[in-house]
């Protein structure tokens, strides 16, 4: 019926109401961001809208929304501000919290038995895992486990965490940065230099390839940069965190697929290069 101002897969999805949009500039850079965020959290402002005369037209019988992230997408609380207008429909919220890969599944179960539709959540499910498991043990028979650090925010750094180094590890990599099922966090610069990583994959929340190249100077002009291992191997990649990395849902498959590519480049062939990753130039 409706959709969040970020939804937009499938394409079809574009066509249908928006219901949200963003009280901070999104266009600006990381940096500037990051301080806009912390400033409206600071003032416990939401970093959202929720337009109630929308949902009131649309009188939806379920909502789906999340507890996961304030700053990431929409929140309960910015949703029940709006149901407390009293939708006549009384919709039932259906509440998301994903910290980790196991997490995602189970919020696949939520909706799924608020829809009641329970035994095809459970099919969805599995499919899901059995692509995964597929792709695990084929990255995994590689000779090789490259220590890989997995980089959400350029300015200020901030480490991939949640269902990321999970998807490290399935993919036959080291995770050296955030911790599964823990909120990703910031991280020094000087670590970074000192683990000194075989592979580092960049892919900030809600970027794009493009907009993930536009805010690389963040690291490419810091004084170690062209010393790290992975710049001299020529083994730095940008993905789409937007598309991919940073949505807790079916797409976590591809990011997975997408993590084998990267990190076992003579096993997989390249499907996603260009749409969900490329190697920086």
């Amino acid at each position: 019926m409706g959709r969040s101002h970020e939804c937009d897969f499938p394409p079809e999805v574009a066509a249908l109401p928006v219901c949200t949009r963003p009280t901070i500039d999104i266009h600006a850079d990381s940096r500037e961001i990051d301080r806009a965020v912390k400033d409206r959290v600071r003032n416990a402002l939401s970093v959202y809208d929720v337009f109630d005369d929308v949902l009131e037209r649309l009188q939806p019988t379920h909502i789906i929304t999340q507890t996961q992230c304030e700053v990431c997408a929409v929140s309960l609380r910015d949703v029940e501000r709006s149901v407390a207008m009293r939708l006549a429909s009384k919709p039932r919220i259906v509440s998301l919290t994903p910290n980790s890969l196991a997490d995602v599944w189970d919020d696949i179960r939520r909706v799924a038995r608020a829809l009641g539709i329970e035994d095809h959540g459970e099919e969805v499910i599995a499919a899901f895992e059995a692509r995964m498991c597929a792709i695990s043990e084929r990255a995994r028979s590689a000779s090789e486990r490259p220590c890989v650090a997995c980089i959400e925010w350029t300015e200020p750094l901030m480490a991939g965490g949640n269902w990321t180094p999970e998807l490290v590890e399935m993919a036959g990599g080291i995770n050296l940065l955030g911790e599964a099922g823990k909120h990703s966090g910031y991280v020094a610069w000087e670590k970074i230099v000192a683990i000194d990583p075989d592979v580092v994959v960049v892919a900030p929340c809600g970027f794009d390839i493009p907009r993930t190249q536009s805010e690389m100077h963040w690291l490419t002009e810091r004084a170690e940069w062209a010393s790290l291992r992975a710049v001299r191997d020529g083994r730095v990649y940008l993905a789409d965190g937007n598309q991919y990395f940073n949505r807790p849902g079916p797409r976590l498959v591809e990011t997975l697929r997408i993590l084998a590519e990267i990190l076992h480049p003579g096993v997989f062939a390249p499907e996603f290069e260009g749409a969900g990753w490329v190697r920086l130039a």
